[in-house]
C-alpha cells in the first residue's frame, strides 16, 4: 500500500552498518517519525536491534546483500606504516568510525570518503562477500519483509537465483549507472525480473551511492535522473530513489515528472540526527529524543 500510494520512506541504516546500538536508536527515532521501511545489514543481531527499535510500531525490515566489488559491503582498512597521522580521514568519515587512525569495522559502511582524502596511499578496502546460503536462512526464519541485492555490476546471476529460490516475498534490486550504460542497466533489470510476478520487485535507482551528505538539488540530481531511466523503460516494478537523496529529492522528482513509489535516504538521514544518536542516554532522555524527532519528522514529511 505504501508503495502503491508513493508514500514509502525507507531509512537506510547502512548495508555495512553492524553497530546494533546505533541501528536500534535510528529505527526507534525514524519509526516514531513516520518511517515504516528500514534497510539493514544482513545479520541476525542487526535485525533483532531493529525490532527492538520498532517497539511494537508497524515497520517492514529489508536486509541488503551485495556482490563482489559492491561498495556497500566493503570495509576500509588503514596501513599504519603508510599513515602520516594527518587525521583527514577522521574528519570526513560520515559514520565517525575512524579514531586515532584506526577503523571500527562494525560502523564502516564503505563509502570511500576516507580513501578520497588520503594522500599517502594508506587506505584500502576489503570486501565481505559472504555465502548467502549461510546468511539468509536464519534471517528469513526470524521474519523479514524484503531482501535487496546490490547488483551494480559483476556476477549477480547466481546470488539472484538463490534469493528467488529461498524467498517468495518482496525483492529489491539496487542498481546504478556508475559501471553500467543506461541500456545495460535496463537490460540487467529486465533479466532479473523476467520470472517474477509484476510489482513484486522494487528497483532502487541509486544515483550516486552513499553521497547524500549535502542538502541541495545538485546532490540528489543523479538519483532523480536514474529513476527517470527506469521509469521510461515502463517495467512492472516499483521505483525507489536512492543515492544522494536528501530533503530536496521529492521536490526535484516531482518537478521532473518522476512517478516514484518511494525514497530511500541513508547518509543524509543519519547525518542530521547524529549528534543526538551518539548520546548514550538517547533512548532514555525524553528531551534529547524529542529534539531529534522534530528533525526526523521534517525529513519524512518531505515525501
Amino acid at each position: 500500500m505504501l508503495l502503491d500510494e508513493g508514500k514509502c520512506f525507507k531509512l537506510v541504516c547502512g548495508a555495512g552498518n553492524e553497530d546494533a546500538q546505533e541501528v536500534e536508536k535510528l529505527v526507534a527515532l525514524y519509526s516514531q517519525a513516520g518511517c515504516k521501511f528500514f534497510d539493514l545489514s544482513a545479520k541476525p543481531e542487526i535485525v533483532e536491534a531493529a525490532k527492538r527499535g520498532l517497539q511494537g510500531r508497524e515497520g517492514y525490515l529489508c536486509v541488503s546483500v551485495g556482490i563482489k566489488g559492491d561498495p556497500h559491503i566493503r570495509k576500509a582498512q588503514i596501513n599504519y606504516e603508510k599513515c602520516a597521522g594527518c587525521h583527514k580521514c577522521e574528519e570526513v568519515c560520515p559514520q565517525r568510525t575512524i579514531k586515532h587512525c584506526k577503523v571500527k569495522q562494525a560502523r564502516c559502511i564503505g563509502c570511500g570518503k576516507c580513501y578520497s582524502v588520503c594522500t599517502h596511499g594508506a587506505i584500502s578496502f576489503v570486501s565481505e562477500n559472504k555465502d548467502l546460503s549461510e546468511v539468509l536462512p536464519p534471517l528469513i526464519k526470524e521474519g523479514i519483509d524484503c531482501i535487496e541485492l546490490h547488483a551494480m555490476d559483476g556476477d549477480w546471476v547466481e546470488k539472484w537465483d538463490y534469493i528467488n529460490s529461498v524467498y517468495d516475498g518482496m525483492l529489491s534490486i539496487c542498481t546504478a549507472r556508475g559501471r553500467l550504460s543506461e541500456e545495460k542497466m535496463i537490460e540487467q533489470i529486465k533479466q532479473m525480473i523476467k520470472n517474477r510476478k509484476p510489482y513484486s520487485t522494487i528497483v532502487q535507482a541509486d544515483g550516486y551511492p552513499m553521497s547524500g551528505g549535502s542538502d541541495d538539488y545538485k546532490t540528489t540530481l543523479q538519483a532523480v535522473a536514474t529513476a527517470e531511466i527506469v521509469q521510461n523503460a515502463k517495467l512492472p516494478v516499483y521505483i525507489m530513489l536512492s543515492g544522494g537523496t536528501n530533503s530536496k529529492t521529492a521536490e526535484l522528482a516531482k518537478m521532473c515528472g518522476i512517478n516514484y513509489n518511494g525514497i530511500a535516504i541513508g547518509t543524509y538521514a543519519r547525518k542530521i540526527v547524529s549528534k543526538y544518536i551518539e548520546r548514550e542516554d538517547f533512548l532514555r532522555n525524553e528531551y534529547v529524543f524529542n529534539e531529534a524527532l522534530k528533525i526526523a519528522k521534517a525529513l519524512v514529511e518531505t515525501l
